[in-house]
């Protein structure tokens, strides 16, 4: 189903899950290669602009979904874990009759396209980690967002934090929705103990694992060890960048995807 939007707008399309379950609020910049952009724990509004600076460098087809829960949309009925929501995204590859695509995730999007890569679909062509969670490294433990401030979280997350947007108006107390999402999905460690292992059985598909130098959620040496883990992944360090180069350095990111094809 698609919604009437302003001309020169990414289209806002409702994918559907098998077996009825729901669907998923996708953006859509329709043009020829085909990229998925997975958000972290900072929603959607974390992708948008490099999403748009993709579509317009390399005139591809960009699709930007938000996960069920965030930015206040509903859950998905059995969608409640990390892989289950993977299954799910490929599912909205399948409704939409997408191949060739290339899935690139932020945070917790990075460990969505870790386990979208695993799940071995045709339409998935590689995958591309940026300062992604998901996985235990011995001595560097994934730095936990509950109970952070916002200027706690911009200091951890940007090389310069006074180039961090503004944070949304607080609204009650707690931790967000898009918080109690995201853990919903990962756990209270945001991780699993089995995703390491898991990663060698990728082998040859093609995995680009991207680090910001300053990241101070997931260290760059979490993000070695990530690559590591993959037979023949390539990893690149971004310097000045912190948890969030989509936002912070988007060129340099673009140009490091662009660097591998």
């Amino acid at each position: 189903m698609s919604i009437s939007i302003p001309a020169g707008s990414p289209r806002v399309i409702s994918a559907a899950l098998a077996d009825g379950l729901g669907a998923v609020t996708v953006e859509d910049r329709d043009r020829t290669r085909s990229f998925l952009l997975l958000h972290g724990g900072g929603g959607p509004a974390t992708m948008t602009g490099f999403a748009e600076l993709l579509a317009q460098r390399t005139r591809s087809r960009v699709l930007t979904p938000t996960h069920p829960g965030f930015a206040g949309t509903p859950r998905v009925p059995g969608v409640d874990s990390t892989r289950a929501l993977a299954a799910a995204y490929v599912d909205v590859l399948d409704d939409l009759g997408l191949s060739d695509v290339t899935v690139l995730g932020n945070s917790f999007g990075g460990w969505l396209a870790a386990e979208i890569a695993l799940l071995g679909s045709p339409r998935v062509s590689g995958a591309v980690i940026v300062d992604g969670i998901g996985v235990e490294v011995e001595g560097h433990p994934v730095t936990s967002v509950a109970g952070l401030t916002p200027a706690d979280l911009r200091d951890l997350s940007f090389h310069d934090p006074r180039a961090a947007p503004a944070p949304p108006a607080a609204s009650g107390t707690g931790p967000s929705p898009d918080i109690r999402a995201l853990v919903s999905y990962t756990g209270p460690t945001m991780s699993d103990p089995t995703l390491l292992d898991r990663l060698t059985a990728l082998g040859h598909f093609p995995v680009h694992v991207i680090w910001g130098e300053s990241d101070g959620i997931v260290s760059p040496e979490y993000g070695k060890a990530y690559a590591a883990a993959i037979p023949t992944s390539t990893f690149t360090l971004l310097p000045r960048s912190g948890h969030l180069p989509q936002v912070e350095t988007p060129e340099e990111l673009l140009g490091a995807l662009l660097d591998l094809g």
